[in-house]
């Protein structure tokens, strides 16, 4: 691959492509510290679009603008950066590795053609890993992009570390990566090292090309190319061949291969075509390596490599699939390709507050041309194949759109429009949310969202104070418009606000978002399960409320008889008084007054279920008696009865199922069994995957999405759904009747 025309627009000035074939959308991707932000920054010092590059630890970068990232040094959101190179405009789109925000992951695969996956090369059997060499995190992101058939390249980072080895990890991404095809992870560079330091290690100066047959040399801060001295050629010529065989078992070409093997030279353009092709169709994986530039240079190690492959190796737009769509209603409709001139389909695939534009959505336009100042119809909802909505708020509203943008960073450049395979940032779609359809509003369109992860860690929270109140109903709502993968519940029998993250990381940023832009402070409370009370035999009860104090007075008393019911029954109320003991008119004021304690509990306060209550006694007086006074006797009827009583305490259980790795089965078993778990099956569930099924106490696994991320080393996913509500063991009942 040669060297191609460096440009980038002025400064403050927006990248534009006239055509999509002059587009690419990559997304970088890998797990937390594999060191994505700062291939971002290297990426856009050699293309021309910063005069230095930022770094994390100083809260300098382009993509990590967040306060909260400059804080936690870490990147906690989609951002993008898009700079030009050889007339192409790159959208780099820079993701969180760490788990809780795999959101935004999912919606950097979604706005993106092409990934760089980035692994450090000092990543081993320590801090996670597992004799494969990689952590379970890293590999889980790998399969976040399989899941997607994802075109992806391999970018080894970390090459000064002391650990770093490149060939080891490029060997280890191999039998990981393509264990059913090791030819399709495969290096396209070997490092070029420099003289060994003080410390015994050869730092890697530059690059031996294994197509090319040239070497890339970068001792003076800039790549300087040459051609290889013997040794180098050696090198080179022992690994070109199985690449070259690599590439060319998946070519289209199916006498290439013979050719080659009768010893034809095989140019290096069709080598190039073949490549790209097999890079798009996701079958072949390259791998390459990069650093960040030296203090004063102006191109990083192995850049000027990753910027030609992404121009000349990664597709384009024109080359996703035609995407499947629908009208508002499910209606089929023709698929949608990418084309400037067809109609309007965009997404929008994050959303974000500006302090001073208020809502700003990042949008991938898939075809068409978006333009200010048009009016688009947004729908955010899609239809199941039973035409039933998917489960989410169904919103349909026609917008005005205002700014067109294109972000670099945090800064917002104004756009003149958008056309099919670019992003952009549309301000002040006051209906648009995260997933939601953009398109004309003569002909509205819908598209089927992506797929999120169900947020399975809850966090009860309250205001902090009468002004805090007054503004969280808001802030919660913004909150969880922009972010797809946090849920928010006002549950009807705890009556606790709970905010559902993905975990821990995710809930303080939430928590943070909310005081540092809605100004709004909110404390954190213990989550509490919806616990239940039902009898645990039969009883009877009087419930006498007889009172005199001058003019009319109170009477009523009713006699009662309490039984269980089965699991799921309710409250069932049977009138059998005879002789008129209690007059017809004050029945159903019994009832209610036994069904109003009912609702309040009878022992620790929770909701009485599943017993028949039988009215089969009482007493009225012709003028002291109402209905008030036979509710509170039916109350407190039902109180006696339960002072007699064994009132069960009945607690939700859940029904779980875990999908992990086969090596953490065991450990996942005991984890369960110790949390009062019945597991009632295990099955395979692929290659080297089992899914465990249990029930088990909601009360066990409040922080089941942390506890089994450490358990199975990241590698662990689980659902969960209500199965019923059971009996408390009698020693834990105690304990929670205590506490209430």
């Amino acid at each position: 691959m040669g060297d191609k025309t460096q440009h980038s627009g002025a400064a403050g000035r927006a990248l534009t492509a006239d055509r999509p074939s002059a587009i690419r959308n990559v997304v970088l991707v890998g797990h937390s510290g594999a060191g994505k932000t700062t291939l971002v920054e290297a990426l856009a010092l050699t293309a021309g679009a910063v005069g230095r590059a930022g770094r994390v630890e100083d809260g300098a970068t382009v993509s990590d603008y967040d306060e909260i990232e400059h804080r936690r040094q870490r990147s906690v959101q989609l951002s993008l950066v898009p700079v030009a190179w050889g007339g192409i405009k790159i959208n780099i789109l820079d993701t969180p590795g760490y788990a809780d925000f795999v959101g935004e992951l999912r919606a950097g695969l979604r706005a993106a053609d092409a990934a760089l996956f980035v692994v450090s090369a000092a990543e081993g059997a320590a801090d996670g890993g597992d004799g494969a060499g990689l952590s379970g995190a890293t590999r889980m992101v790998w399969d976040e992009c399989a899941a997607v058939g994802m075109p992806r390249a391999i970018v080894v980072t970390h090459l000064e570390a002391a650990r770093a080895d490149y060939d080891r990890m490029a060997a280890v991404c191999g039998e990981t990566f393509g264990p059913d095809d090791p030819d399709a992870v495969i290096p396209l560079y070997l490092p070029l090292h420099g003289p060994v330091g003080p410390d015994g290690h050869a730092p890697v100066a530059g690059l031996l090309g294994l197509l090319s047959r040239r070497v890339y040399d970068y001792t003076s801060g800039e790549r300087v190319e040459r051609d290889p001295d013997p040794a180098e050629l050696a090198l080179i010529t022992d690994a070109r061949a199985r690449l070259i065989e690599g590439i060319i078992a998946e070519s289209e070409d199916e006498t290439l291969m013979d050719r080659y093997l009768d010893g034809e030279e095989i140019d290096l353009t069709t080598l190039v075509d073949d490549l790209e092709r097999a890079v798009a169709r996701g079958t072949f994986h390259p791998v390459l390596m990069a650093a960040p530039a030296a203090e004063g240079a102006r191109q990083g190690l192995g850049t000027v490599e990753l910027l030609e492959l992404i121009t000349g190796g990664f597709p384009t737009p024109l080359e996703r699939p035609a995407l499947a769509v629908t009208d508002p209603g499910g209606a089929p409709r023709p698929a949608v390709t990418c084309d400037p001139d067809g109609p309007l389909l965009a997404e929008v695939v994050k959303t974000s507050s500006d302090p001073y534009v208020g809502r700003v959505s990042l949008v991938r336009v898939f075809s068409g041309t978006l333009r200010p100042e048009e009016t688009l119809h947004v729908c955010g909802h899609f239809p199941g194949a039973d035409g039933a909505a998917a489960p989410r708020d169904l919103h349909e509203a026609d917008e005005r759109v205002g700014t067109l943008t294109s972000p670099f960073g945090k800064q917002q450049r104004t756009l003149t429009h958008g056309i099919a395979g670019d992003l952009a940032c549309v301000a002040k779609l006051t209906h648009a949310e995260t997933g939601d359809t953009l398109s004309a509003k003569a002909s509205p369109l819908l598209m089927e969202p992506w797929a999120m992860p169900d947020p399975l860690l809850p966090l009860a929270i309250e205001a902090h104070s009468k002004a805090d109140e007054d503004k969280l109903s808001q802030g919660l709502a913004r909150l969880v418009a922009e972010d797809p993968t946090m849920r928010l519940e006002q549950n009807p029998h705890t009556h606790q606000l709970v905010l559902w993250c993905l975990g821990e990381a995710h809930q303080e940023v939430a928590l943070e978002r909310l005081r540092s832009r809605y100004g709004v402070r909110v404390d954190a409370v213990p989550h509490r399960v919806s616990l239940r009370e039902t009898f645990g035999a039969k009883a009877t009860g009087r419930g006498r409320h007889v009172k005199q104090s001058g003019g009319h007075g109170q009477f009523a008393i009713c006699e009662i008889d309490v039984e269980p019911l089965p699991a799921g029954s309710g409250i069932e109320f049977v009138d059998k008084v005879v002789g008129g003991a209690v007059p017809r008119q004050f029945i159903p004021s019994v009832e209610k007054g036994v069904r109003a304690q009912a609702a309040r509990g009878v022992a620790a306060g929770y909701p009485l279920v599943d017993v028949r209550i039988t009215l089969r006694d009482g007493k009225a007086h012709s003028v002291d008696s109402s209905d008030a006074a036979f509710q509170t006797a039916g109350a407190l009827a039902l109180r006696e009865a339960a002072a007699e009583a064994e009132i069960h305490l009945l607690e939700p259980v859940a029904e779980l199922t875990v999908l992990v790795p086969d090596a953490y089965l065991g450990p996942v078993m005991s984890d369960l069994a110790g949390r009062r778990g019945r597991v009632v099956g295990t099955e395979p569930a692929g290659p080297g995957r089992s899914v465990v099924r249990a029930e088990i106490p909601e009360i066990e696994i409040g922080r089941y999405a942390v506890e089994l991320r450490s358990v199975s080393h990241g590698t662990g996913g689980f659902s969960r759904g209500y199965a019923r509500h059971e009996p408390m063991p009698p020693q834990l009942a105690d304990k929670m009747r205590e506490q209430a």
